[in-house]
């Protein structure tokens, strides 16, 4: 028996008779984005991607391979283009795979869908491209399919988010390449976090408003939006513990899964 929650792992038989028994089926929504000097490219593949296989093993579900590349990076919110590594999309591009890959899960029998974001700039491409799916499948068609859509950060409990930040939470969207991120990191692969090398020239004073063609200069040098300090693998597992729990309990609820179901 393939014990492997990876749709890409399966053979075609495999993945269809897992689909056939009404496994829920993850599509992690990633990006390859600059993280600062300490962290690697990855860190929003390699934490959707992470989480998703956590929650599959816990209630039957198959992971479908991570979307590497996500909507084009913004000063704000993920230090935008101007930093080496990055890979963007359109949000027009973005919306138009996950559109496709919805499709080409329902043309397969696949009913129950969870779709992981692990990129802030993907949340409205995201909700575009399922749209979209509903649209080509035909509402009136669409009947016992549903997909959930869950940003990660959204799962993290105020007190856990408290107990990290006792002198205040700067934002999730401040949070990039800072605590939140490098705690996780830590937790999952430390191999690709390097502390030593993190920049402390932040938090990040962004204007009210954005200036184009020619951001404004207020994008710390290092690419971290708020501060590395105080990140710790412990802290990561606060985090990813709250995640795992709550989104398994929503698939469950969502999808009438009760029971244990890690294939480990």
């Amino acid at each position: 028996m393939n014990d492997s929650v990876f749709w890409a792992e399966q053979t075609w038989p495999e993945a269809a008779a897992k689909v056939a028994g009404g496994a829920p089926i993850f599509l992690p929504l990633g990006a390859t984005e600059q993280h600062g000097h300490h962290m690697a490219l990855n860190v929003d593949v390699v934490l959707p991607t992470s989480i998703c296989e956590t929650v599959a093993r816990a209630v039957g579900g198959l992971v479908l391979p991570t979307i590497p590349y996500g909507n084009r990076s913004q000063p704000k919110t993920g230090g935008g283009s101007a930093f080496g590594g990055t890979i963007n999309l359109t949000a027009h591009t973005f919306s138009l795979v996950v559109r496709d890959v919805l499709c080409e899960l329902y043309r397969q029998k696949v009913r129950r869908i969870v779709v992981v974001n692990g990129h802030y700039e993907n949340i409205w491409p995201a909700v575009e491209g399922i749209e979209l799916a509903l649209d080509a499948i035909g509402r009136d068609r669409s009947d016992g399919l549903t997909i959930l859509r869950l940003d990660h950060w959204d799962l993290v409990q105020p007190s856990t988010i408290d107990r990290i930040f006792p002198d205040g939470y700067p934002g999730i969207e401040l949070e990039h390449a800072s605590v939140i991120e490098t705690s996780m990191m830590l937790a999952l692969r430390p191999d690709l976090v390097d502390l030593g090398r993190s920049l402390h020239d932040g938090p990040a004073k962004f204007k009210p408003y954005d200036r184009y063609p020619r951001p404004l200069a207020d994008v710390p040098p290092s690419g971290v939006l708020s501060m590395t300090a105080g990140s710790q693998a412990e802290k990561g597992n606060w985090l990813l513990t709250d995640v795992v729990s709550r989104m398994t309990q929503i698939v469950r609820d969502e999808f009438s899964i009760g029971g244990h179901h890690d294939q480990r």
